[in-house]
């Protein structure tokens, strides 16, 4: 699984904004194709993000291009020219199920033996519930190897849905939004691909956006799209585990390997009972720290 924590959009075609974009601290950046890019720039965008592509330095950033809908007039043009500029990965939006999953993947090796080229690694991140019908499918559409991540998004999901409003008045998703967010969690840890968190729209609320993190890294989210330079930070400190709990959860495997070593795999640990979900839990907790420390190094 390719390490993320915050996924970074650019504009296609805005120069200036990716320029700022390469000197911020996401950990990828999703060149825009789609919902940023007016219909008559569509074309003029897909050059220009295939000249980022080819020349711009990304450094250590991940390099993603959202493109248009495949059932759209550009989707398909879009896939074939980023790819001739190896992207690390497609964002593909408005996906329905996993035949439109295996088609966009054909379309990748059929482009490959066009090119003579090997695109084996680049991968498929998908926004998987932007229409009512695609919710029931998410556990299958995730289910594919070239498909490495997966996000919600509830802005299209509440125009296929009529929705009035996203949140409560207490700025909670409704429970709409909350079950499609844990539909998506659960299809992404069931089929081992990230689950990817929706972005986050009030973008001067900086501790509405704080609280959020939280609550998708305590669900088990392990990033968020993000849609300006200043929720960057903020999202990477809330996906990133905490010196404190670094310390604890080391502190909780060495008990555990004291206590297996007499044959007790359930004690008490810090004033609690502590069993094998709870070894597992902080093992996690390390191999996520492992992992950001191998990102930043």
């Amino acid at each position: 699984m390719t390490l993320r924590r915050s996924i970074h959009f650019v504009p296609g075609g805005n120069e200036k904004m990716l320029n700022k974009a390469l000197g911020l601290a996401a950990d990828s950046l999703i060149l825009d194709l789609e919902d940023s890019v007016t219909p008559d720039r569509k074309g003029i965008a897909r050059d220009e993000v295939c000249d980022w592509l080819a020349n711009a330095d990304f450094k250590n950033q991940e390099k993603l291009v959202r493109i248009n809908p495949m059932d759209s007039e550009w989707g398909r043009e879009d896939l074939e020219a980023v790819l001739q500029h190896r992207p690390d990965g497609i964002v593909l939006p408005k996906v329905l199920d996993l035949k439109a999953v295996h088609a966009v993947d054909q379309l990748i090796i059929n482009q490959e033996k066009i090119a003579g080229a090997d695109y084996s690694d680049i991968k498929l991140l998908l926004i998987g519930t932007e229409m009512a019908a695609a919710v029931f499918n998410l556990a299958q559409m995730v289910n594919h190897e070239r498909v490495d991540g997966v996000t919600w998004g509830a802005e299209d999901l509440s125009v296929s849905l009529g929705a009035r409003a996203k949140r409560d008045e207490q700025g909670n998703y409704l429970e709409v939004f909350s079950f499609v967010r844990s539909m998506c969690l659960l299809a992404a840890v069931a089929a081992k691909v990230q689950p990817i968190d929706a972005v986050y729209v009030d973008i001067k609320n900086t501790a509405g956006l704080a609280k959020e993190c939280k609550t998708a890294a305590d669900m088990g989210f392990t990033a968020k799209l993000t849609i300006h330079p200043d929720q960057i930070d903020i999202v990477n400190e809330a996906f990133t585990p905490s010196a404190a709990e670094i310390e604890a959860a080391t502190a909780l495997v060495a008990a555990f390997e004291e206590q297996e070593a007499l044959g007790a795999m359930a004690f008490k640990f810090d004033g609690e009972m502590v069993d094998v979900p709870h070894l597992k839990r902080a093992q996690q907790v390390l191999a996520l720290a492992r992992r950001n420390d191998a990102g930043n190094s």
